[in-house]
């Protein structure tokens, strides 16, 4: 059975986190990192010798991101035995941050009540922070039915945002473990069994489940959302399995009690909660295990403004962190091997689409192609060609094999999508060097779309 023992995980100077997050001057620092990209660039197309230096670069990271690809994942290792005596389950508390949620809040707390897992050995917290709608009078009728659920409501006053909820009910939690959920997320009745098993090494101090899309098949985007999410899922297996970055994804997401406590809970003072707390955990000494099955089904956005929204924030949110962590990063706290990963998918998600656009006016204003585009056509077709295997793995994880024509048409879609990064970051880069975004509450609207349930995981 799992043991709950963290002795002997962490750095030997536990007091580091006192002085950090560092978020003060965030525009300032993203406003010097961007006119450093612009002038790199610039120089790059002033020297006669400035291909060599994207050619460098190209193949530092091919050599970084094939290695990946070839990197055989861990395998799935099996759910806890039914046949265990339920004292012998780790206590698991389960925690939804809730906002405006009637048309799915209900469905939640039924399905996340209802696991199989001795009802005993997990509890069931919902925050309510303040929700204008019916989402309190739906609430306040579960308790009487489910003895192991229990909720919290926040005044107009609390802060925070979702850590601030969060914060607010961990001195409540009683488990070892502690999984967040959104409140459209839909699971499989195993999940909690065929999770724990990834805590077995004393050193994971979280895990991410991998994140799948309900509503796939609306349109474009939400097809798009779903490869994309396989993609994520895969691409961070791999990275664990390297001895680079897992990261969390909020929804799904499961955490050590200690862990998160060593690190001081969810961060109030940023608009991703889940990416700052990689941060924390990987600087505190901890891995994250990202996992291909169990996993969580979530609604997809379906508009084109509401999903330019969604990663906007999700984008700045990534981008805090560096601006927050980077001594301690440079330090090479985390180690060798995850500081190497980091700064490759640093360069590869926000550096390389901010400087871009300088790279392509350069190149049209000297009529010349562009400096960049070793790393463009490098991130693009291992891109391709890392879909290509996501799609191929989870079918297979899932019972479900797909054949050629479906793995190839996917993965071109995928990176299609996948394209609107660029834009994103490039607007996100400039706007947090002129104006920091504000902290409230920031989430996608959830209208209860009709999806399947999701199968049971292996």
């Amino acid at each position: 059975m799992l043991k709950v023992s963290e002795e002997g995980v962490w750095p030997s100077d536990p007091d580091w986190l006192q002085d950090y997050p560092k978020s003060e001057g965030r525009r300032r620092k993203a406003a010097l990192l961007l006119v450093a990209v612009w002038a790199s660039v610039f120089a790059l197309h002033q020297s006669s010798r400035g291909f060599w230096v994207p050619i460098g670069l190209t193949m530092m990271m091919g050599i970084h991101l094939l290695r990946l690809l070839g990197t055989r994942p861990a395998s799935i290792p099996d759910p806890i035995s039914r046949d265990s005596p339920p004292e012998s389950y780790p206590f698991i508390s389960l925690v939804v941050a809730a906002k405006d949620e009637e048309a799915v809040i209900t469905s939640l707390v039924e399905k996340l009540c209802t696991l199989d897992y001795p009802a005993s050995r997990y509890e069931l917290w919902v925050v309510d922070d303040n929700s204008g709608d019916r989402t309190p009078l739906l609430l306040a009728e579960l308790p009487q039915r489910y003895p192991n659920f229990h909720w919290l409501r926040r005044g107009a006053e609390a802060k925070g945002g979702k850590s601030g909820a969060l914060n607010q009910v961990l001195p409540l939690l009683k488990g070892d473990f502690i999984g967040v959920f959104d409140a459209d997320a839909q699971v499989a009745d195993n999940l909690l069994r065929a999770v724990l098993p990834y805590f077995e090494p004393v050193e994971v101090g979280a895990v991410q489940v991998r994140k799948a899309i309900a509503n796939a098949e609306v349109n474009f985007w939400t097809k798009g959302q779903s490869i994309e999410m396989m993609f994520d899922s895969f691409l961070h297996e791999r990275r664990n399995a390297f001895g680079g970055i897992g990261e969390l994804r909020g929804n799904g997401q499961f955490v050590r009690r200690t862990a998160l406590e060593r690190c001081g809970g969810w961060n109030e003072d940023t608009i991703t909660d889940d990416l700052d707390l990689t941060f924390r955990l990987h600087l505190d000494g901890w891995n994250i295990a990202s996992v291909i099955s169990p996993f969580v089904q979530e609604e997809g956005v379906t508009r084109t403004l509401g999903l330019w929204h969604q990663r906007n924030r999700w984008a700045e949110g990534g981008y805090q962190r560096y601006l927050d962590y980077w001594p301690l990063i440079l330090n090479n706290r985390m180690g060798f091997r995850k500081t190497l990963d980091l700064v490759i998918f640093w360069l590869i998600q926000y550096i390389l689409p901010t400087a871009v656009i300088p790279d392509t006016l350069l190149a049209a204003w000297y009529a010349q192609p562009p400096v960049l585009l070793p790393l463009s056509l490098l991130t693009t077709s291992l891109s391709f060609v890392g879909m290509f295997a996501a799609l191929n793995r989870i079918g297979k994880v899932q019972n479900k094999p797909l054949n050629l024509a479906q793995i190839t048409f996917g993965s071109i879609l995928g990176t299609v999508y996948m394209s609107h990064w660029l834009v994103v970051v490039a607007s996100v880069t400039a706007r947090m060097s002129i104006r920091a975004k504000r902290f409230n509450w920031v989430k996608t609207v959830h209208v209860g779309a009709a999806a399947h349930a999701p199968t049971q995981s292996p």
